[in-house]
């Protein structure tokens, strides 16, 4: 853990710190109570030394998150993209309101295998970015640790350049399109034939890309 480390050396192991960091997510505990909560652990086990709250918080921000390994790659896999917000700040709906202070958020990006429920990729941003934007670094982690065939999202990532990207890479693309959307392929015919099939028979359409079990539901 310490190998080419500039400066102070780790005292402290990653294992210690992902524990700590897995006590936190699912006791929802504050970093002083975590610091008194693996001191308490140490009574148990006298090898174990807890790290005082702030070297937690900083060793815990920095971790990277390993997903799971490569999946079998002669599996062709569905997967569903989109985004969730995470609040980073206490400030209430007043003082939003009062002085137009942005909410705070961070927005988590994933894709996820609708068989298996597991998260192919992963992207943080801040609340500015777009969920649409996202879509095509999120497939690019996907295809590394799976064989991607169809890719999973609603009206956030339709858009030309979202349907073409997954046409040149051969991956069909089950994007919900806006209600009012024009059939003219305006330079990309996959969006085209995915206006016109979901205008003409919307319910065909969510069964045969199983768009409701994995999106709606």
């Amino acid at each position: 853990m310490n190998r080419g480390k500039e400066g102070a050396r780790h005292r402290y192991p990653y294992g210690l710190i992902r524990l700590q960091g897995l006590l936190r997510a699912l006791l929802r505990l504050p970093y002083r109570q975590l610091e008194g909560f693996t001191h308490a652990l140490s009574r148990w086990e006298p090898r174990l030394r807890a790290p005082d709250y702030s070297t937690t918080c900083r060793r815990a921000n920095g971790l990277s998150i390993d997903l799971e390994p490569r999946l079998d790659p002669g599996r062709p896999v569905t997967i569903a993209v989109d985004a969730s917000g995470v609040k980073v700040s206490d400030r209430g709906e007043w003082m939003r309101a009062k002085w137009r202070r942005r909410r705070g958020f961070l927005k988590i990006h994933i894709a996820v295998d609708v068989e298996t429920k597991q998260i192919v990729a992963m992207e943080v941003t801040d609340e500015g970015t777009g969920d649409g934007r996202m879509l095509v670094p999120l497939v690019e982690q996907a295809q590394r640790r799976c064989n991607v065939v169809r890719v999973l999202g609603d009206g956030a990532y339709d858009s030309r350049l979202s349907f073409a990207y997954l046409e040149e890479l051969g991956v069909e693309p089950g994007i919900k399109v806006r209600r009012n959307s024009s059939a003219r392929a305006r330079g990309c015919h996959a969006r085209k034939m995915a206006v016109m099939e979901q205008l003409g028979d919307p319910e065909a359409w969510r069964r045969r890309v199983g768009y409701r079990r994995a999106v709606d539901g």
